[in-house]
């Protein structure tokens, strides 16, 4: 019995000793060096971006900011070590105390600035001030969100060490430290991958797929014949998705479009497949041609492509002033391809899109091909967000050069596009990213909310792209490599939406703009990814050569426009839809 209690004693003191040593590891105190550059790191992330933040997006940025800084800290005075490099003496505690000293004075006066710094983005995009309450909210936040980050990453270098030294007892230390560091970085992948990831996004996928299934109470079934979901359509009202019964019924009549059209004005056409209406992308763009057919989308004045976002989304903005600009006497179509945000379709899917795309492209190219050139609608694509890039990837240039469309309006393009992103690179010299110059302007012009960068009355070649973007949509100007350099869009001059304050900051913009990225569908209608009507009516007016309107009534439509949705986003929350 002496010796079984012996044990267990043993057992114990083995158990309170690993546990206490665990604690010590996941919640030990800070390194110095760290400290200091998680400070700095802390400082640099309250400075003005692309996009005003919320409280708690603030918080969440500047506690990963000053998590990452102090990382960075800890494995640079590794590094320093390993490489046998003299290091300071044992930190003391005066020492310490001077460096928490300094770290608490620099993060102090980074909360007080930081309220100036983001009233700088807010007014320039006339919006009120950030409250006092801001500065609490921020420091608490973030100080959890960085203990929390600290200590999950501690975590994960304590996996990695144990199989180092289970790795340590088979075979030579030096050996060890290599292959024992890459199998734990492997297993840390493996589980979060495979466990923490895939559990959230099956959360995820679950919580989509319902919202995108629900029918509001208030949106009954459409009654008019040439109406997707009506009784005589070949798309029932509960195959369109929840994004697509938006569309489809937000359609204006002609009494709605001839108080600005004049007489004569009839409702437009719009024609929407959902996800259920095909197992495959191919069944559903065939669906969606025989419903073009079906309610004469080909014998309307132009006809309309559109790739949505990557929830079904398609932006009113971009497509009611086309309507009112042709009189009513346009079609337009649309294909879902995903019910998940655009950046989680970018991330799980990245391909369905461009095919599905593609697939509804051949289709109603196909068929517009067949007609009488005299005859056959004005045929044009149009695409926000992931919807340009989808878009963008409809078509090969070959497949054109008999026979193109007529040209392409694509808004706020993300910076994976393609297409964007060569003819960005191969601008004119001296032309700004933010508004390249692309050749003589003939194929491809860029537009913001001032215009083109292209001079008035360059004529057009047979085929008409136009890009629509803002210098402060970081989901456009969100760059890769800002990591280590500084973006093209900080350069001088500056696009007008973007501070002249913002500066670049090494690993710290790139974090900025990556959350500016999230927040972009949160800025105000004109700046962000929130494009406004008014500047899609002058993209339109470029790509389809409209010269049958006033100035004075355009001026007019563009207010009427901007006013309603303005009053719209205020009321609802379609600014998140896309993500």
């Amino acid at each position: 019995m002496n010796e079984a209690a012996t044990a267990r004693t043993t057992l114990g003191e083995h158990g309170r000793n690993a546990v206490g040593h665990i604690r010590r590891r996941l919640f030990g105190r800070l390194g110095n060096t760290g400290l200091v550059l998680g400070a700095l790191f802390f400082l640099a992330s309250l400075t003005p971006s692309l996009t005003p933040r919320v409280t708690v997006a603030q918080a969440a940025l500047s506690g990963l900011c000053l998590a990452a800084g102090y990382g960075l800290g800890v494995l640079l005075r590794w590094l320093w070590g390993y490489l046998e490099l003299p290091l300071p003496r044992a930190e003391g505690e005066r020492r310490r105390r001077i460096v928490i000293a300094a770290c608490a004075a620099l993060a102090a006066f980074g909360l007080w600035s930081g309220q100036h710094w983001e009233n700088i983005v807010r007014e320039l995009m006339h919006l009120d001030p950030a409250g006092p309450s801001r500065i609490l909210g921020v420091a608490v936040g973030a100080a959890v969100v960085a203990l929390l980050a600290i200590v999950l990453g501690r975590a994960a270098l304590m996996l990695v060490h144990a199989v180092m030294r289970l790795v340590a007892r088979r075979i030579p230390r030096r050996i060890a430290s290599v292959v024992g560091a890459i199998g734990g970085v492997l297993l840390l992948v493996g589980l979060v991958n495979g466990v923490i990831f895939s559990s959230i996004l099956d959360m995820l996928d679950a919580s989509y797929r319902q919202a995108d299934a629900l029918i509001p109470p208030d949106m009954p079934p459409p009654t008019a014949w040439d109406s997707p979901g009506s009784a005589q359509s070949l798309v029932a009202w509960d195959q369109l998705g929840r994004m697509g019964r938006r569309y489809v019924a937000a359609r204006p009549t002609a009494e709605d479009l001839a108080s600005f059209a004049g007489p004569g004005a009839k409702a437009p056409l719009r024609v929407y497949a959902g996800l259920p209406t095909g197992d495959t992308p191919e069944e559903r763009a065939r669906l969606a041609l025989e419903e073009l057919k079906r309610v004469g989308g080909f014998e309307r004045k132009a006809l309309i492509i559109i790739t949505p976002t990557g929830t079904g989304w398609v932006d009113p903005s971009g497509i009611d002033g086309i309507e009112y600009l042709y009189r009513g006497d346009v079609a337009s179509v649309a294909v879902q391809y995903s019910y998940l945000s655009s950046p989680l379709t970018l991330f799980l899917d990245p391909d369905t899109g461009g095919v599905t795309a593609r697939a509804l492209f051949r289709e109603v190219y196909g068929h517009w091909r067949t007609l009488p050139r005299e005859q056959r609608p004005m045929l044009y694509l149009h695409g926000l967000s992931l919807g340009a890039l989808n878009s963008e990837r409809s078509f090969q240039m070959f497949e054109l050069l008999e026979d193109p469309f007529h040209g392409a309006v694509w808004s706020g393009p993300p910076f994976a596009a393609s297409q964007w992103a060569g003819a960005t690179r191969a601008r004119e010299p001296g032309s700004p990213v933010w508004l390249p110059r692309f050749h003589d302007g003939s194929f491809v012009r860029f537009m913001n909310q001032h215009g083109s960068s292209t001079p008035a009355g360059t004529p057009w070649g047979p085929l008409r792209v136009v890009y629509l973007q803002y210098g402060s949509d970081a989901v456009t100007f969100f760059d890769r490599h800002g990591f280590f350099r500084k973006p093209e869009l900080l350069e001088e001059p500056r696009p007008p939406d973007v501070s002249p304050s913002m500066r670049w900051y090494p690993v710290v913009t790139m974090m900025q703009m990556a959350m500016d990225t999230s927040l972009s569908m949160s800025a105000p209608m004109g700046f962000g990814h929130v494009y406004a009507p008014s500047h899609y009516i002058d993209a339109w007016l470029e790509a389809t050569g409209i010269d049958d309107w006033s100035a004075e009534d355009v001026a007019r439509l563009q207010r009427h426009l901007d006013e309603r949705r303005a009053a719209e986003l205020s009321k609802t929350s379609d600014a998140t839809v896309d993500g």
